[in-house]
């Protein structure tokens, strides 16, 4: 198992966050939801803990506990007041040597995840557009090709057996990442890493390959009509995957574009013309050889799909052709600093971001740089990256009508 200590004597508690590299992409066809079904069986209980008494125990001192789930890892942390992180790594010492995977807690858990699924996928407004995004930039068989949560049917035919194996592959030491910080001692907070995970078995790992897809030709389109609040039009692109610098490269150019009220497409779009009530843009961050970027627009009433898709797709060009100012330049670095070191102020999320550079980078090391390498991206770079990865040629088009109400 892969370790970092952060050693923070100011912190007001102590962080334990360990990230499993098993993601919605390692499931097979067929068996998919598995990865996030885990971020509930892993509470159901272990050799020396009751079902329930995870959240409990962290709960009576205080602390607290949560996991997430996505495409390339799982990951589970606590915090806890000090001198109580003994507690936490023996817990997950314990789940991860012996986790309880009963017919009736698999059962149990499965259910809860078929119900999370509906209230936040099947019957809200916008629900299945993370899924058409998928439909439309992956191909059904491709490691993303499917979101985490799973298929209904795939949910309904799996098995405890499924569930153990599952486990019994990838929740292994040696397919983790564990960051502790806050005011531990270095030297105990390692030996008791030693003492309660040191001696479980590392086992083989095996995780599917990276899988890269070239860029989109011909612009590929989708459009649905759902019942919606409002129409919105999502320009895609297949991106460079996480551990590749052009991924952040490419993150500035979408800063550029979308990046606070004050950036190109906000300005333009929602204050100056009016023809959309707000603009987003984002990348994934996925790292098997393949990402992918989302511009997306909220159609203001009044207007249509069309109108804002050729804003949008005018304001991409503008960016490939003439690049950036310095003045965004300083803006957008001004904007990520704010947001980077507000969350290093935090002794969990710093937590999480260690893990998250250890886990997909395998360089923990970079929380350290990373401010560095951002100031060091240029408008050249900035525009090289825009011209070969966002060129509009290379965009494929979600289009979400909204419903007319009868």
């Amino acid at each position: 198992m892969h370790v970092v200590i952060n050693h923070d004597p100011t912190a007001p508690g102590e962080a334990l966050n360990i990230w499993y590299r098993v993601g919605s992409a390692d499931e097979q066809p067929g068996a998919t939801g598995f990865a996030h079904l885990f971020e509930h069986l892993m509470f159901t209980g272990s050799a020396q803990v009751a079902a329930s008494e995870h959240l409990s125990l962290l709960e009576s001192i205080g602390g607290s506990a949560n996991a997430t789930t996505s495409f390339d890892r799982t990951n589970y942390f606590e915090t806890v007041p000090p001198g109580a992180l003994d507690l936490a790594l023996w817990l997950e010492g314990d789940r991860l040597g012996s986790l309880t995977i009963s017919d009736e807690s698999f059962a149990t858990q499965r259910e809860v995840v078929k119900e999370e699924k509906r209230q936040r996928y099947d019957n809200v407004p916008y629900g299945d557009l993370q899924d058409l995004m998928i439909e439309l930039n992956f191909p059904q068989d491709h490691p993303y090709g499917h979101l985490p949560i799973g298929s209904m049917a795939d949910l309904d035919a799996a098995t405890p057996d499924q569930a153990r194996a599952f486990f019994a592959r990838f929740y292994r030491p040696n397919n983790a990442f564990l960051t502790l910080s806050g005011p531990v001692d270095p030297q105990q907070a390692l030996a008791s890493v030693r003492r309660y995970l040191g001696d479980l078995d590392p086992g083989p790992v095996d995780r599917q390959p990276s899988c890269g897809l070239p860029r989109h030709e011909g612009v590929p389109t989708l459009e649905v009509t759902r019942p919606a609040p409002s129409s919105m039009v999502h320009l895609c692109w297949r991106t460079p995957a996480y551990a590749e610098r052009d991924h952040l490269v490419v993150e500035q150019a979408l800063a550029v574009l979308a990046s606070g009220q004050s950036s190109r497409l906000p300005d333009l779009l929602v204050r100056q013309t009016q023809i959309a009530d707000s603009v987003g843009a984002g990348d994934f961050s996925l790292s098997r050889g393949v990402s992918l970027a989302v511009l997306s627009a909220r159609v203001a009433p009044g207007h249509s799909t069309e109108e804002v898709s050729e804003a949008l797709v005018s304001e991409v060009a503008r960016l490939c052709d003439e690049g950036p100012d310095q003045a965004e330049i300083d803006r957008i670095n001004a904007g990520f600093d704010r947001s980077w070191l507000s969350r290093l102020a935090s002794v969990d999320e710093r937590a999480d971001e260690i893990s998250s550079m250890g886990c997909l980078l395998d360089d923990p090391g970079q929380i350290n740089t990373l401010l560095g390498t951002i100031h060091a991206i240029t408008a050249e770079d900035i525009t090289a990256a825009a011209r070969h990865w966002l060129a509009p040629e290379h965009r494929s088009v979600l289009i979400y009508n909204a419903q007319e109400a009868r």
